[in-house]
Formats: structure tokens, C-alpha cells, sequence
């Protein structure tokens, strides 16, 4: 790509530059929340992926992101409320998981997934909004910090950078030769103990790995990077010109409800897909760059959790090595990360180097040094449309959730659990008849032109072809159990009238 630019160009990046070292030392967190997790599978799928999964401790991953923030330095004005990207299909349960944390976030709904580098520009374009021109501070949600002082050292350091006018990324210097992540080779150290970046590597071969780290001169790529909103977008309109614009467009013609923003779809499915470090970061080290990077160091314990060995790398072990989550004894096993996530027992016996995770409708069995190979039988499963794939056997919906108990040929069981104030879309089956028994909380029942109440004990039916709905009036979670009977039971056998979730056919 020519990265030359014209005099006027170069005039608009300076004076953008010049904007953010006198702007305000205002902070504002942005949450990357759209990636998919699949080589944690079978807990991560693809519509419940990994970040909102209390993988390493009690909180969510993303709710974990959500907090770090939280005691950072008074000498910067940090954003009370973060700025998240997601998809759609998460933005409910992100939105769920922001209240229990006590965060009020403002959400950017992505209409499409086209990688990280839109993702930032849609969170800078939406913290400018009211004329602000903030320093962005980017992470994903899906990565671990077990020191968060030491976070906050290095983001102040990068913030005193980006508020230079330099794009600033945290490196980890390495402890092994790991594959899984991309490294960047140190340029020359600045007396702050920042360095410029030379150059971003992809994930590296094992051995190129190895050479790396024992050269002393690579840093792995932790994905966080710390800027000004004005420096971003300028340096994505000289590199990636028509992402910008697609962008911008997008941003222009967003519905905004509360927090939530929901960018133009048309502008911003004709948007280029690609990450933070092939649109901006590796364009910067080329001749006549308007733009200068550093690169700060990492030292609080990160884990980009990108494999089930990584997890079990980021966990207390016991004296043998072992990891245990969930309902699990161990016998004679070494270095083994066993989880039972469905809440049956998991016994290792003897087992070394290995992982086993068990899910109410799946079970992983891998080699410790094999686990970057379950992204690929992911995609074997999905080729078989089998939906281990994407759900879980427990389908979170903005309402609550269902549980597919049981299935066979004909008729399907299902535990349905409705919020306090939720209510399901006025929807009708071609297919299907449905008999609803309420176990706990009471239900308000629309069956075409009747409504009426059930309690615990009581049942109604719902015949093929009847427009019906279930809501929650009360202030406790309403249970029932659903039995489905008819000749195709599958979820696109829904059609729905009126959602208050926007989720209308």
C-alpha cells in the first residue's frame, strides 16, 4: 500500500496531533466484546461466547473488563460509563451482565462482525459524540489481568504517550515460546522504559517462537492499546480510507435508544473487515508515516485465556499440577484441567497433560499441547450442522432462558425460565402445540383474544396456529415446563407480531 499523503493530509494530521496535546486528560475505557471463543468450546459458542463465561473466577470475563478500571489514578478524568462493542446477538446479555455489576455502559451494537479495527473506530467515533476528544483505552473482554495496579501503571504510561499524540500498545514480555499469540519486535528503548515498535509478527511456528524469546527482543501482543480518539481516526482516514468512511457513515445514521447505538447496517456491511494491527499498527512503521507508536510494557499477569491450556496456566494448581472446577475428583492425575460445567462428575483417573470439559450436552477430552486444534473441530461440527456448534443446550434470550430437557420424534421438553417483567414475543407455530405447566411464579397467559392468569400447578394449551404469549407479572422468576408436540419443532418455526425486544419476522 502507498502511504504517501498529500500536503493537505498531512496538515489535517498535524493539527489533530497538535488538538490532543492540549485536549483534556479525560479517559475513556472501551470494551472490544465481539469475538466468538471457539477453542474454548464446549462452555464458549457462538451465541454465548467466551466473555461472558466465568472462566478463570466468580465474575464473567467481560464483567471482570467491566471493573479494571476501577481505582485508576485521580490525576486522569476516567469515563464513569464504558463504551462497549458487541454483536446483537450478545447485546442482552451484556447489557444484563453490566446492571449485576452495578455499570451503566454505553453499548455500540455492531450489525455485522467486521473485526477489531471497526469495532475501535465506531467506540471512538461514539466517545466524541458530545465534542470530546478522549483517550481511548481499548482491551478485549475476553482476557485475563491477575495484577491490576500493574495494569494501571501501564496504562497511565501509554496514556502519557497518547496524550503526545502517539499511539501507544502494551507489549508482555514473554514467559515461553507460546504460538497462540502475535509478538512485536522491539525498536529502540526511550527513557521511560517504553520502546518503538519495529514491527507486529503474527503468531509464530514454535521454533521461530523460541528464537524470539531467546533473542530478548519480542513482546506478545496483548491487544490493548491506549489513544486519542481525534489521533485514531485520523490515522485510519490516511491508511484505511474507505473503513473510515463506511464508519463514519454508519455512525451518522445510528438509532440511539438509552445506551444503546446501533450503527446504519447498509454503511457498515459495505465496511472492510480487519484487526487494530493490520489496518493501523503495521502501516506505521513505513516511510512517511504520519504517526509514531510505542510500545509499554505489561507486567501484571495477562492471559489473552485463548486456549483451555491457557486457562489452566492461568489458574491455582494443586501439588500436583492438577486444575479442578465444578464437581470433579481427581486420582492419580498430573497436570490435568478438569470442569464440569453441566453439574455432573468428573473423574480423572490417572490422566496426565490432559483437559476434560463436560457440559449438559457435550464432552471435550484434549491433549494439553492440542487444544489450539479445537477451533477447527468447531468448524467440523458446524459443517454437520449439528448445534453444539453455536447453543448451548441452555438458550439465554433477553426475556430469561430455556433448557432443553428432552426431545424425540414428535415432541420436545423444554424448562422455561421468565424474568421478573419479561415477556415473550406475540408469536403463532405452523408446526407445533404447546402445553405450558407452571412450576413456580405466575404467568400471564395471551391466547388470541383471551389473557389470563396461571399459578403454580395450573396448565393451559396452546393449539397449531393460535397467536399466544408468556410474560411475567411478578417480582419473582416465573418457571414453566413446555412440552412441544407436532411435525417440525425447530426455532424458525416462529412467527412474531409484536416483541418488545425488537425481534418482530
Amino acid at each position: 500500500m502507498d502511504t504517501r499523503i498529500t500536503h493537505a493530509e498531512q496538515q489535517n494530521v498535524d493539527a489533530a496531533v497538535a488538538e490532543s496535546v492540549i485536549g483534556c486528560r479525560r479517559l475513556v475505557q472501551v470494551i472490544l466484546a465481539g469475538g466468538s471463543g471457539t477453542r474454548l468450546w464446549p462452555v464458549s459458542r457462538e451465541q454465548y461466547p467466551k466473555q461472558l463465561i466465568d472462566v478463570v473466577g466468580d465474575q464473567s470475563l467481560l464483567q471482570a473488563t467491566m471493573k479494571r478500571m476501577d481505582g485508576f489514578t485521580k490525576t486522569w478524568d476516567v469515563a464513569a460509563e464504558p463504551v462497549i462493542v458487541c454483536g446483537a446477538e450478545h447485546f442482552y446479555a451484556t447489557s444484563e451482565q453490566a446492571r449485576e455489576c452495578g455499570v451503566k455502559p454505553c453499548v455500540v451494537v455492531e450489525p455485522a462482525r467486521r473485526d477489531t479495527a471497526p469495532a475501535l473506530t465506531l467506540a471512538a467515533l461514539a466517545a466524541c459524540a458530545d465534542g470530546d476528544d478522549p483517550i481511548l483505552v481499548a482491551m478485549p473482554a475476553d482476557h485475563a489481568i491477575s495484577d491490576v495496579p500493574a495494569l494501571h501503571r501501564a496504562i497511565e504510561l501509554a496514556a502519557l504517550h497518547a496524550e503526545e499524540g502517539e499511539i501507544a500498545t502494551l507489549g508482555v514480555p514473554p514467559t515461553s515460546a507460546d504460538t497462540g499469540f502475535g509478538y512485536i519486535r522491539l525498536g529502540a528503548q526511550l527513557a521511560d522504559g517504553a520502546h518503538r515498535i519495529d514491527r507486529f509478527v503474527e503468531k509464530p511456528a514454535a521454533e521461530l517462537a523460541a528464537q524470539y524469546v531467546a533473542s530478548g527482543g519480542y513482546w506478545w501482543n496483548s491487544g490493548m492499546f491506549v489513544v486519542r480518539a481525534s489521533v485514531w481516526l485520523a490515522a485510519l482516514k490516511v491508511f484505511q480510507p474507505d473503513m473510515h468512511a463506511a464508519c463514519t457513515q454508519a455512525h451518522a445514521n445510528a438509532r440511539r435508544d438509552g445506551g444503546q447505538i446501533v450503527p446504519g447496517a447498509d454503511a457498515f456491511e459495505r465496511c472492510p473487515s480487519d484487526s487494530i494491527d493490520y489496518a493501523v499498527m503495521e502501516q506505521l512503521g513505513k516511510p512517511k508515516s504520519p504517526f509514531t507508536a510505542v510500545v509499554v510494557p505489561l507486567e501484571a499477569g495477562w492471559s489473552d485465556l485463548g486456549s483451555w491450556d491457557a486457562v489452566w496456566q492461568a489458574m491455582d494448581k494443586d501439588e500436583f499440577g492438577n486444575v479442578a472446577n465444578g464437581r470433579v475428583l481427581m486420582e492419580g492425575a498430573t497436570s490435568t484441567y478438569a470442569r464440569s460445567q453441566g453439574g455432573r462428575l468428573v473423574a480423572c483417573v490417572g490422566t496426565s497433560d490432559l483437559v476434560v470439559v463436560e457440559t449438559d450436552d457435550a464432552v471435550l477430552v484434549a491433549d494439553r499441547s492440542h487444544v489450539q486444534d479445537v477451533k477447527g473441530l468447531v468448524s467440523r461440527i458446524r459443517q454437520t450442522n449439528s448445534p453444539e456448534a453455536d447453543n448451548h443446550r441452555k438458550v439465554r434470550r433477553p426475556w430469561g432462558f430455556y433448557d432443553s430437557i428432552d426431545h424425540g420424534e414428535r415432541f420436545q421438553v423444554k424448562r422455561i425460565v421468565v424474568s421478573p417483567g419479561g415477556r415473550l414475543s406475540l408469536q403463532m407455530h405452523h408446526h407445533r402445540a404447546e402445553h405450558w405447566i407452571v412450576v413456580c411464579g405466575t404467568a400471564l397467559v395471551t391466547r388470541d383474544d383471551e389473557q389470563f392468569l396461571l399459578t403454580e400447578n395450573q396448565s393451559t394449551y396452546i393449539p397449531i396456529g393460535v397467536q399466544h404469549r408468556l410474560e411475567n407479572p411478578g417480582h419473582v422468576s416465573l418457571q414453566i415446563i413446555e412440552v412441544q408436540s407436532g411435525a417440525y419443532l425447530g426455532e424458525d418455526d416462529i412467527v412474531r407480531f409484536d416483541d418488545k425486544y425488537g425481534r418482530c419476522n
